[in-house]
C-alpha cells in the first residue's frame, strides 16, 4: 500500500478530450485504516461557462482531502475548450459522479457519502446536480440507473442559481447560447424554480457585496430550499466580492472572515 497522495486524471467523455476528472486519493496503510473510504466531494470550479477557474480547483482539492475527503475536479464543457450549450456540462457532472461511484472501492470512497461543491457557475453545475438530477436522458446516456448521480449533498459558493432578474447573465447566457433571449429556456435553467422534495440538502454562501453574482441567488434558492423542507444551512458575508475561493493567500486573498465557510 502506498502512504503517499495519488492524483491522476482521466478523460470522463469519449470525444471530448477537455472533460476530465483529476482525482486526489490519500494514501492508506495498516496505520491509516480511516483512509480505507473516505467520503469523497466533487469539485466544481466557475468561469461563467467560458473557463474553468484554477483558483476553484487544486486549492480546494487539497483543503477538502486535509479535511478527511477524497477529492475531485472536475472540468467540464465550457465556451473556451467545448459546447457548453446545456445540458452538455450536467451530462458531464452525471458522467463524474457515476465514475466515482462506480470506482468507490479502487478510490477508496464510501459511495454513499459522495458531495459536491461549485462556485460561481459551477456553484449553478452543482446546484443543478443536486437538484435536476433525476433525468431520464442522461441516465439512457451513461447508463446508469435512477438517483446514481444525485450528490449526498452539495456546498454552493457564490453560485449562479438564477437565469431570470438577478442573474449573471454571461454564465446563463453561454449555456443557452441562441436561446438566450428565451423566456422558457431561462426559467429551465433557474433553478430556484426547480427545487423539489428531491433537492439535496444544501450549504449555500455568498457576500452581499457581491455585483457579479447577486446575493438574490442564494436567497430565491435558500427559499426554495425552505418552501419544500429541504435541509440547508446558510451564511452570508458582509463583504468579499465576488470570486473570494478559500479567502486566503493561497488563492491571492486576505479574507479572513470569508476564510471561515471551510470550516463552518
Amino acid at each position: 500500500m502506498s502512504t503517499e497522495t495519488v492524483v491522476q486524471t482521466i478523460n470522463l467523455i469519449e470525444g471530448q478530450p477537455n472533460v476530465t476528472l483529476t482525482s486526489y486519493i490519500a494514501g492508506a496503510s495498516p496505520d491509516l485504516p480511516f483512509n480505507e473510504k473516505r467520503k469523497a466531494i466533487l469539485i466544481i470550479p466557475g468561469g461563467a461557462y467560458a473557463y474553468c477557474s484554477d483558483r476553484e480547483a487544486e486549492p480546494i482539492a487539497h483543503v477538502y482531502l486535509a479535511m478527511g475527503f477524497n477529492a475531485f475536479v472536475l472540468r467540464y464543457s465550457v465556451y473556451r475548450t467545448g459546447d457548453p450549450a446545456w445540458p452538455n456540462p450536467l451530462i458531464d457532472a452525471s458522467a463524474a459522479m457515476k465514475y466515482i461511484r462506480d470506482h468507490a472501492q479502487t478510490l477508496h470512497v464510501d459511495p454513499d457519502y459522495v458531495f459536491v461543491i461549485g462556485f460561481s457557475a459551477g456553484g449553478h453545475l452543482a446546484a443543478a446536480l443536486g437538484t435536476l438530477w433525476d433525468n431520464d436522458e442522461i441516465e439512457k446516456q451513461l447508463g446508469f440507473t435512477k438517483g446514481y448521480n444525485r450528490p449526498t449533498g452539495m456546498v454552493l459558493a457564490y453560485a449562479v442559481l438564477s437565469g431570470l432578474e438577478y442573474a449573471h447573465r454571461g454564465s446563463i447566457d453561454n449555456i443557452l447560447k441562441e436561446r438566450r433571449e428565451d423566456d422558457e429556456a431561462r426559467r429551465s435553467v433557474s433553478l430556484e424554480l426547480h427545487v423539489s422534495e428531491k433537492t439535496c440538502p444544501a450549504f449555500l454562501w455568498s457576500t452581499v457585496t457581491d455585483t457579479t453574482v447577486p446575493v438574490q441567488n442564494s436567497l430565491l434558492f435558500a427559499k426554495a430550499l425552505s418552501d419544500h423542507k429541504i435541509p440547508y444551512e446558510m451564511h452570508l458575508y458582509p463583504e468579499g466580492g465576488h470570486g473570494a475561493s478559500l479567502g486566503n493567500a493561497i488563492v491571492g486573498s486576505h479574507l479572513p472572515g470569508i476564510a471561515s465557510w471551510v470550516t463552518d
